[in-house]
């Protein structure tokens, strides 16, 4: 059998994480003769909570998980972590502002990016889910200088994962045909799912679906607006499909990507495409398997596309400068 890894998930009594540690500890996440150790971290306020997350876990038995560590210490929580899934952070509340609720976020993300820093696995790899979750991933990153700035990824794969629901719909084809669908930028109203360069079994999506109309207009309203009409729907947020979104992310970066394809993630920005360096960015990924990945490359992208593009990159801009006092 395998060596364990150990896979630290904050937040850990919120919806998302509750729809994710199980399928962590079942072996869907890392593979089923992968076994895990647990390291769960919740604030003081909802250790009781936690504690009864846990003993849900103890009761599935899964054989794949040699241990489940519950902690409101990030040093504990972090220690030897070889991923972190960020899943917990400052929800917004009712008068609060995006400036507002990315300032108070930034402060969790100053200490556990310190924390995966100081005590992390030196192959720590973190994929951080809670929004606004590209600025989060920068200010953790920016507080772990010993961290390579490849290891560190906010998530996009839910926004591609609606994208493609939404175009299978339309097209009146299966998930599985879309294909080559990316979502640039920034996970927030801006984010751009390009329809310009997907594929519907192998064909181009404009030839499948030339209403451009309806690409450029209620598809993209649709898929940016998703989580909002999700809350109105049933009152609460899109948790498992979040949670989902994660593990498809941890799937992608751990296998090759199939010939052709790529999928979306935010990661550090190289300049690529012309996004400012250090942005996190979420650009199409290729994986070369076990977290390795690469930006694809020499994508013509229309005018159209690089507006859409720079609107995003600049309104990171401004997410960067309210968090400037954080990052350094």
């Amino acid at each position: 059998m395998k060596n364990p890894i150990r896979v630290a998930v904050t937040g850990g009594a919120g919806q998302i994480a509750y729809s994710l540690l199980f399928r962590i500890a079942s072996g869907e996440t890392f593979g089923p003769d992968q076994p895990v150790i647990l390291q769960i971290i919740e604030i003081p306020e909802a250790m009781g909570a936690l504690k009864g997350v846990r003993m849900e876990l103890d009761d599935c038995a899964f054989p794949l998980l040699q241990d489940v560590i519950v902690t409101d210490d990030p040093k504990v929580g972090f220690k030897d972590a070889n991923w972190a899934l960020l899943t917990g952070g400052k929800p917004r509340t009712a008068g609060m502002n995006r400036a507002d609720l990315i300032s108070a976020n930034g402060r969790i993300f100053v200490e556990q990016g310190r924390a995966i820093n100081d005590y992390a696995a030196r192959d720590i790899r973190v994929l951080v889910v809670a929004n606004p979750c590209n600025t989060n991933a920068l200010v953790a990153h920016r507080n772990a200088p010993d961290i390579p700035a490849d290891r560190w990824f906010a998530m996009t794969r839910l926004d591609e994962n609606r994208a493609k629901a939404q175009i299978a719909a339309r097209a009146g084809v299966s998930v599985g045909a879309v294909t080559n669908m990316a979502v640039w930028g920034n996970h927030s109203d801006t984010q751009f799912p390009n329809f310009e360069m997907a594929r519907v079994n192998g064909r181009p999506l404009l030839e499948v679906l030339p209403d451009r109309q309806w690409l450029e207009n209620d598809f993209l309203k649709i898929n940016q607006q998703r989580g909002k009409a999700i809350i109105d729907a049933r009152g609460k947020s899109s948790a498992a499909s979040a949670a989902n979104a994660a593990i498809d992310t941890v799937h992608s970066l751990l296998r090759p990507t199939p010939a052709g394809d790529w999928f979306s993630a935010a990661v550090v920005s190289d300049g690529s495409y012309g996004v400012p360096a250090g942005l996190v960015f979420s650009y199409p990924l290729r994986s070369r398997g076990g977290g390795e990945y690469e930006i694809v490359q020499g994508l013509e992208l229309s005018d159209y596309a690089r507006q859409k593009l720079q609107l995003s990159w600049q309104e990171l801009l401004e997410e960067k400068a309210a968090v400037a006092d954080l990052i350094g």
